[in-house]
Order: structure tokens, then sequence, then C-alpha cells
């Protein structure tokens, strides 16, 4: 990593970290994997952009009698939702999105989206109150939901939709997402869904490329993420970390999709590859306030009002997922309290992570940024609670 990207490595003491209190960190993960509970990680801490703890522990793939290493290639999932955020975020300073407009400006079809709403046990179809916007899509009101979020007769219908096909293009999801109903009226309900992957095919109506060359532009191109990318190269196929072939809690197979294949649909809200080094250069750039070297992303203002809450006390919350005392910026969870949630951290730190167990989080009170990369959906939560508690405990 790089001077020209302002990511030096530096001695925990030097910035504010505990050395002992990292070593009980890397202690647990060597016992969590020893246990076999998980193959390997990989977990970096920097403060005030100096990287005070980065290590690489155990197998990249349980198959293989491989190491892992600090530059092993994780399927990030829903880390890819910051990144697009961001690329519509870009767009917005340009001058070529707002926030108000309706999605059916970018995507017509949207404009004939009905509501679902179940009465004496049917679903019946009613007109939205007011259209999905780009806002709504970004903080994740907009109606649209995830199958496997709830039992609800439209997330059935997600269901049977097959939305996540690997066969299909940006555009064709888009499609096939305006002709279901929606779960809830737009702006009313917080509800963790394929919005994002929407943006995804916002972004290429708005710029004429694919959503892996606009990010390619926009972002992983300026900031260096050399590793990041819809599919793997293959000459990197060895670098690929793998989760354990069956869950340690339910004896379950564990699928995830296979990482070698060629993308064909780049999904926005699911579909990237990338590294420890490349993630931290996109934290990096979110610690400094949009800019990292001389690269600037985003300006200062836009980044604050991302990472701030955009749902308030009036939107319900329709699941689980958001812990107390979080609320939702435009791309990111946030923190809106010190306490109530059953991790620590400040008030104002932004996050989110990937369902097979990566994690990432910008504590702008503490100038710190973590991330954790490990390929463990089953115990995801487990594993996200305990790095965030350690790194916390590590802190000066």
């Amino acid at each position: 990593m790089g001077k020209d990207l302002g990511l030096d490595r530096a001695k925990p003491g030097k910035v504010g970290l505990n050395a002992d209190a990292l070593d009980r960190l890397g202690g647990v993960l060597k016992r969590e994997i020893g246990e076999g509970r998980v193959p390997g990680a990989v977990a970096m801490i920097a403060r005030g952009g100096q990287v005070g703890y980065f290590k690489a522990f155990g197998k990249r793939d349980p198959a293989s009698a491989d190491d892992m290493q600090e530059d092993s290639i994780f399927r990030i999932f829903s880390m890819t939702k910051p990144i697009v955020s961001m690329a519509i975020m870009q767009l917005v300073e340009q001058g070529r999105i707002l926030l108000a407009d309706p999605l059916s400006k970018y995507i017509p079809a949207f404009a004939d989206t009905k509501v679902g709403v179940v009465r004496d046990g049917e679903l019946t179809l009613v007109a939205p109150v007011r259209p999905i916007t780009i806002q709504d899509l970004l903080r994740h009101t907009s109606g649209l939901t995830y199958d496997f979020t709830g039992e609800h007769p439209v997330q059935k219908l997600y269901a049977q939709a097959n939305l996540a096909r690997p066969d299909q293009t940006n555009a064709d999801q888009a499609e096939a997402l305006a002709k279901l109903p929606l779960l809830n009226q737009p702006g009313t309900t917080w509800d963790y869904s394929r919005s994002t992957d929407v943006l995804g095919r916002v972004v290429e109506v708005v710029t004429g490329m694919t959503l892996g060359q606009a990010l390619e532009e926009q972002i992983l191109g300026p900031l260096g993420m050399k590793d990041t990318a819809f599919s793997v190269a293959e000459k990197n196929f060895d670098r690929i970390a793998e989760p354990l072939p069956v869950d340690p809690d339910t004896q379950q197979p564990v699928k995830l999709f296979n990482a070698k294949r060629a993308a064909q649909f780049e999904s926005g809200g699911g579909g990237l590859m990338s590294t420890a080094p490349d993630y931290a250069r996109f934290c990096a750039m979110l610690a400094g306030g949009g800019t990292l070297g001389k690269e600037r992303i985003i300006g200062p203002l836009t980044l604050e009002f991302m990472a701030s809450d955009h749902l308030g006390p009036n939107v319900k919350r329709g699941s689980d997922l958001l812990p107390p005392g979080h609320g939702f910026g435009l791309g990111f969870a946030v923190r809106t309290a010190t306490g109530m949630a059953s991790v620590p951290g400040s008030e104002g730190l932004f996050y989110w992570g990937g369902i097979a167990g990566t994690t990432f989080w910008i504590d702008p009170q503490e100038d710190l940024f973590a991330m954790m990369m490990i390929q463990a959906p089953g115990q995801r939560d487990y594993y996200r609670m305990l790095f965030r508690t350690l790194v916390y405990a590590a802190v000066e």
C-alpha cells in the first residue's frame, strides 16, 4: 500500500492502539479458526490514515493447504452497495441526477409499479401514494425488498421471479422488478432490498456504460483498487478465499456463488469481489472526507450528507437488520446513539457488511476505520459483533 494513497503502516502505539489488546484480538481469531468455525480471516484497523494492524489468519481455502494472505480475494456481497451508492452520489454532484428524481425518469417501467397489500388473506394491488425516488433507493425506503428477509406474499413473488439469476443483465432485472408489486408505500418503511441493484442500472442509464465500467472509471481506478471487479482474472484464481464446505452450526452445505465464473449479471447490490488492501483504499477515502491522496472521489459535505441518518423517527423499520440506536443514510447504516446497540461505537459511525461475513466501519470521532474479511455466512453476525468489540477494546 503506497504512500501516494495515504496508507502507510505504523506501529500500533503510534496510532493509539493497545498492542496487548491487539494480541488478544489475534488470539481470538486463531482460536475460532482452530475450532473449525471459520477457515481464515484478514483483519485491519487504521487510525489517522495509518494502518496500525493488518494480519491474515488461517487458510484461504479449506480444500487447500494455502495460508490466507493479506491480498486474498473475497466475495464482498453487500459491501458492493456503498461503492455503487458513491457512484450515484458522484452523478448527483455532477448535476446529472437529483435525489428527488422519480426512478421512472431513468427506468420508465417503474411508472406503472403498484404496491402489494394483503386484505382478508389476499394480495391486492394499490397505486403508490408517491413515486419511488433516487433517495428512496439509496436509503432502502423504495418499497422494494429481498425474498430472503421475510414471508410476505410479495416476497414469495420475488422468490418465484428468480431475480438473482446469473444469466441476466441489470436492465433485465430492473424490468422484472418493475413488474412486481412493492412491499410498502415508497418512503414509509426501511426494508433492506434490491434497491442498490436498481441503482446499478441507473448508473448504466446515466453514464451509458456497464456498471463495471462506470465503477472502474469513477471509483475503482482512481483509488487504485486493482483487484476489485465483478469477475476474477484467471491468473488470480489461486487467491480466492473459500468458505467451509459445511456450516459448523447447522451442518448444511455452504453455498456461495462460483467466484471463478465470468460475471454476466453485475449486481450493484452484491456482485463485487475485492481484497482487504483494495477495500482499505475505499475506507481510507471515506475516513478522509471523500479524498485519498490526490484523488477526490466525493465532496466532504456530500459525504457527510451520505453518512447522516435519512430515516428519522417517522420511517418504520421493516426488519431487525438495523440494531437499536441506528438509522440509515445514503448507502450506509449510521449510528445515532453511543449506547443501545450490543456493540460499541461512536455516534456518527457508519458501516455495512456482506452476507458472507465481510464487514467494515468508519468512526469519524476516533478517526478510525476497521475491516474484517471472512467467508462464513452462517456465523456473520457473531463475527461482526466479536470483531467490533475487540477492536474498540484496543483503542487507547
